[in-house]
């Protein structure tokens, strides 16, 4: 039997619902798989000795490899070619926003555990708020200064610096806490720089190109596990595919679909995935302190790009 036809308006009223469906489906599977990133950098940690910084340098070498070899095959070389005068962004962008981000987070996660860097690295949406206000005179508002504060005060607590003894412990993970959602944002304030200029896979290769580079020079001094066991190279092509490549790459296309400041309120759902798999994988249990920050982070986080979003659809 035949399938009645529908009508012009409905169908696009249908294909709108399904584009939009679709979004949410690209951007929370983009989440899930950011998810993973704790996971994959403390199972490589622990299965492998290897160093933070080695980690770091050996994850943005693969990762721009695999990157330059995709886009070779999608794009060609032509778009490889960048202005002259935007190579100090991309040297930038490689070396603070993925090079030192990388090092700061897998010693986040070595320190404080897989949950927490997560939520840690999640501040980085106030971060912006904060930079966007000094560097480009963006108002901030009262409901920015709270979240700031709510920020602050859950990396505090998250970072166990007010349960735990070990005063220096919890210091160093303190300040590893602040670091992580600066030089993550790092990368948003000089690929703003970039944005609407170059194809996201050129700034992409760019980036871990030049994270890898900037690292390069540290890594004679430090060693380097040799042989690798099988398990540590399972663990880290995981973070290199599932982690890196896939999620980028998907929330890309989800940007398409969906306006900017829903899929970057959505994509914050990687903070419940982290949680569950460091949880299931890890065993890793929050006391009531640093749930509390992650609470308190989570709101700030929300506040900001709440705001963003209501400014957006009242334009």
């Amino acid at each position: 039997m035949a399938q009645p036809e529908l009508q012009p308006g409905v169908k696009i009223v249908f294909l709108i619902r399904n584009k939009k469906t679709f979004g949410y489906i690209v951007t929370l599977t983009a989440a899930a798989c950011w998810g993973t990133s704790a996971l994959f950098v403390k199972l490589v940690l622990t299965s492998v000795e290897i160093s933070p910084l080695s980690l770091a340098f050996w994850r943005d070498l693969f990762t721009f490899a695999a990157m330059l070899i995709i886009l070779m095959i999608k794009q060609g070389s032509a778009f490889l070619k960048v202005r002259s005068g935007d190579l100090i962004w991309l040297v930038c962008l490689g070396a603070f926003g993925v090079g030192i981000f990388h090092i700061f987070w897998n010693l986040g996660i070595k320190l404080n555990g897989a949950a927490v860097a997560t939520v840690q690295q999640s501040a980085m949406t106030v971060i912006l708020a904060v930079a966007a206000w000094f560097l480009w005179k963006e108002p901030l508002n009262a409901r920015k200064v709270a979240a700031v504060f709510l920020t602050f005060t859950g990396t505090v607590l998250i970072s166990g610096m007010v349960r735990n003894r070990d005063t220096s412990l919890s210091v160093t993970g303190l300040v590893v806490g602040f670091c992580i959602p600066i030089f993550y944002a790092s990368f948003s304030i000089f690929g703003k720089q970039l944005a609407g200029r170059y194809h996201f896979l050129t700034i992409l290769t760019y980036g871990f190109g030049f994270g890898a580079l900037a690292l390069s020079p540290f890594q004679f001094f430090i060693s380097h596990p040799r042989p690798v066991p099988e398990i540590g190279w399972l663990w880290f092509l995981s973070l290199i595919v599932f982690s890196t490549i896939i999620p980028f790459s998907l929330y890309t296309h989800a940007l398409k679909l969906l306006d900017a400041s829903i899929a970057g309120i959505l994509i914050m759902i990687e903070i419940p995935f982290a949680f569950f798999f460091a949880y299931l994988f890890l065993g890793e249990r929050l006391s009531l302190l640093q749930f509390g920050g992650a609470i308190l982070i989570t709101t700030g986080v929300l506040l900001v790009s709440c705001f963003e979003k209501s400014r957006t659809m009242g334009a």
